[in-house]
């Protein structure tokens, strides 16, 4: 299954109009004007008519400058931004705008984009976590987690109501702070929200004034007709031990992480894609809402432009959402293996990589020679220990057909099968250049067989083709079927084919004595091998800039399982053919790693309520495992080749969940924080700032990026030496005293003062990280620091450090 993630194209302040009103006519408007999160009131009256006050100053602005007829107001956007989102009909409106008394900036609106049973197993959650929150039906309860997606499907069993007298799949979720709401429209009524479903809206004004809404496909509420969402939501918070019923085979139990966690649907995303405008106003009401967690599977195609990657529109709305005290979990992209393809960039933001899991779905194919072929494909058996008759699909069709030759081959119609020698057959077919353009598909394939009446199907490789990353090899079959993803097999089966089918002078085939058997697909193994790093899955380093000027900033942060993932799905969905009418789908991607993630930090939330953002980050960073079972490193699936992971490829890790709810020291960071480390960024001027945050910066700004308080330190421009500073805090309970052992990067001698500390129980202690450049490497090494606490916490921070310079020449 090919990776998802669902993308868009990043919104870039305007500086010359002409060019944009061609292709996009919706803009977002920011005022210089306070927010309401930004006020110190919080009575519910005030609330409202504060917000109010901002709605009727938009109208008024607009009012004054332009015709009705040219603009349609598509959002106030008055919780964590002030501003508005509008659609334009004319060039003249932008600069009228752009000179409004008021107006802090303009961004234009650019389309967006698409681009388990068995984890929390793997991660260790059902001995290590869910015990100490009240068993798995309770963990995450009180805990609302927002999913900004493509909606959900409430009638789906991983988000039927939770009982509160235990007999259910959980216990009901209370949540005093959470006020959101459930809208009703098609195929979502009142009963949709429960006390698993706490909330539920939908955003799709600006998608609908740009014409691309279809309430007939897109659904006016907030179900999901796209399959993404659910998928998701379920992972994150699913339901405890559902079972997973795909073709009438039951495939395991699946649960969320946080099986006790409140899902809030936020749907901001659709089968087209959609805007960002609709995304703000969604990450705004989920904030207003008071969800604990934001889990995003959205980010940028690319890196947007501007003075910094960081001041994006997106990326300021996430600020002011930690800010407020929401965690922000997000995507780190599926650009890899390539470096710098990382699509998640502020520090403010927990950016999730993917990993593979140890479970594997296998299927051969046993030949009349007693050969076997291993292959994919998640299907049933032929008849048990009976070998039918192989025919390859152009040895059983009509001579005189109107298909060309390949459409026979990759079996595609049921038209030129001869159904009295087709029927109780094998019928061999071909991966052909069709299915890589998607003009054939397996799902097509399965279809065509059982509809003919042959036995299975076995898919070969084109030699003319040679690939081995098969769309769609990862799918649930209904009818026996096996894809032979390796040449070698593939060549190995038709020669034993031809070898055993008689022909006549005119090559016709006329008797089939090669025979085989397909086995049960549908049986995973649990093979115990380590974590790798996913192919797909995005790489740091993070960067300043489109220019791809690299940051002082780790990314990603942390690592998740992210591929062949069971979750939720929705019966409806077209987006995905060969998916399509499931309950239950396996997808890869860092969308699927994200949830993990989000559920996880909803675990540690619930256990410990006070934390901030970046406290719950920290816990999940410095604990993250670097070494698998095997207790050898990691390693990333790099082009054609297995490397040992760095921390751009893994961030601190793959994340341990056991650990990470006890981890002895956290590093804080909050708003203010997160503004000085902008003053710092390079190239970026304080009316940048302004801009983008609303405030400018202090007269003490930081010298550099590296100093944000951070579990981990990033140098992009080592020259000589460099002091970095860091605070730590016990929340341990306990008085603890740590040493520290240092793992110095290629070129870089490090030292830590203090070496040896005491840190008493919620008290602080500063930490002073020398880093002296020895050798110029011209490229990024890594290191670390290891916190060894006398009570058995280690607290792990990542080093990566790029020599330019020694200063000794």
């Amino acid at each position: 299954m090919a990776a998802t993630i669902f993308t868009f194209i990043a919104l870039s302040f305007i500086t010359t109009w002409e060019p944009f009103l061609a292709n996009a006519k919706l803009f977002i408007v920011l005022m210089k004007d306070d927010p309401f999160v930004s006020t110190k009131s919080k009575n519910v009256e005030d609330i409202d008519i504060y917000k109010e006050r901002m709605r009727r100053q938009h109208d008024m602005l607009l009012g004054s400058l332009l015709e009705r007829s040219v603009y349609t107001k598509v959002y106030s956007y008055t919780h964590l931004i002030n501003g508005f989102a509008i659609h334009l009909t004319s060039d003249e409106a932008i600069d009228n705008l752009q000179n409004a008394e008021g107006v802090r900036a303009i961004y234009e609106d650019v389309k967006m984009k698409k681009l388990t049973t068995h984890t929390p197993d793997l991660l260790g959650i059902p001995a290590g976590v869910w015990p100490k929150l009240g068993g798995p039906k309770a963990s995450g309860a009180g805990i609302v987690i927002g999913m900004i997606d493509t909606g959900i499907n409430p009638f789906h069993p991983s988000f039927l109501s939770q009982a509160s007298n235990g007999a259910g799949r959980g216990t009901v979720v209370k949540s005093g702070k959470f006020k959101g709401k459930c809208v009703t429209g098609d195929r979502f009524p009142e009963t949709a929200c429960n006390n698993k479903i706490v909330g539920a809206q939908y955003f799709a004004r600006a998608a609908t004034a740009a014409g691309e809404f279809n309430a007939s496909r897109d659904y006016a509420s907030p179900f999901d007709a796209d399959g993404h969402g659910s998928h998701t939501a379920s992972t994150a918070a699913g339901n405890y031990h559902v079972p997973v019923i795909v073709n009438h085979f039951n495939y395991g139990y699946a649960s969320g992480m946080a099986p006790g966690a409140g899902i809030a649907v936020y749907k901001a995303m659709y089968s087209f894609g959609g805007f960002m405008s609709d995304v703000v106003a969604a990450v705004d009401q989920a904030v207003e809402d008071g969800v604990d967690i934001l889990s995003l599977s959205v980010g940028p195609a690319s890196v947007p432009s501007g003075p910094a990657a960081f001041l994006n529109v997106l990326e300021m709305q996430l600020l002011f959402a930690t800010r407020a005290g929401v965690l922000v979990v997000q995507a780190a992209g599926n650009g890899g293996p390539f470096s710098t393809s990382i699509l998640s960039f502020s520090p403010w933001i927990t950016s999730v990589a993917a990993s593979t899991t140890d479970r594997r779905y296998n299927n051969s194919i046993v030949i009349g020679n007693g050969q076997s072929f291993s292959g994919s494909g998640l299907s049933p058996p032929t008849l048990s220990g009976v070998y039918f008759p192989l025919a390859a699909a152009s040895d059983v069709c009509k001579e005189n057909t109107t298909s060309a030759l390949l459409t026979v081959e990759s079996c595609q119609e049921t038209e030129p099968f001869i159904r009295t020698l087709v029927h109780g057959k094998i019928v061999i077919c071909t991966y052909t250049f069709d299915f890589e353009s998607e003009a054939a598909s397996i799902i097509t394939v399965a279809d065509t067989i059982q509809k003919i009446g042959a036995a299975g199907f076995v898919l070969t490789m084109d030699p003319d083709i040679g690939s081995e990353q098969i769309k769609g090899a990862t799918m649930t079959l209904s009818v026996p079927g096996l894809i032979l993803n390796n040449m070698q097999s593939s060549m190995a089966l038709r020669e034993y084919y031809n070898s055993n089918t008689l022909r006549s002078r005119s090559g016709r085939a006329i008797s089939f004595r090669a025979t085989a058997r397909i086995l049960d697909g549908r049986q995973a193994s649990y093979t115990r091998q380590d974590p790798v790093v996913a192919s797909y899955s995005s790489r740091g380093p993070d960067v300043n800039n489109a220019l791809l000027d690299t940051a002082d900033v780790l990314k990603p942060n942390i690592m998740a399982p992210g591929s062949s993932i069971w979750a939720s799905w929705s019966p409806t969905s077209e987006g995905d053919q060969y998916i399509k009418g499931q309950k239950f789908a396996l997808l890869s991607g860092t969308s699927m790693a994200t949830p993990h993630i989000a559920g996880i930090a909803a675990l540690i939330k619930e256990k410990h309520p006070s934390w901030s953002p970046a406290a719950i980050t920290s816990a999940m960073m410095t604990t993250a495992d670097v070494t698998g079972h095997s207790r050898t490193p990691i390693l990333a699936q790099k082009t054609n080749q297995l490397a040992p992971a760095t921390p751009f490829d893994f961030g601190a890790g793959l994340v341990n969940p056991s650990r990470a709810i006890d981890p002895g020291l956290v590093f804080k960071s909050g708003f203010k924080h997160y503004v000085l480390f902008l003053c710092s960024v390079p190239g970026v001027d304080d009316m940048s700032i302004r801009r983008a945050v609303g405030v400018g910066c202090p007269n003490k700004k930081r010298s550099w990026c590296s100093d944000l308080n951070t579990p981990s330190v990033t140098i992009s421009n080592l020259v000589g030496s460099r002091n970095v500073f860091r605070r730590v805090t016990n929340v341990a309970g306990v008085d603890e005293k740590y040493h520290v052992i240092v793992k110095e990067p290629l070129g870089v001698s490090v030292s830590v003062t203090p070496q040896v500390f005491k840190v008493n129980a919620n008290a602080s202690r500063h930490i002073t990280i020398a880093l002296n450049a020895t050798q110029t490497t011209n490229t990024y090494s890594f290191g670390e620091i290891m916190f060894q606490g006398n009570q058995k916490h280690s607290v792990r921070v990542p080093l990566a450090v790029f020599v330019s310079s020694t200063l000794h020449s």
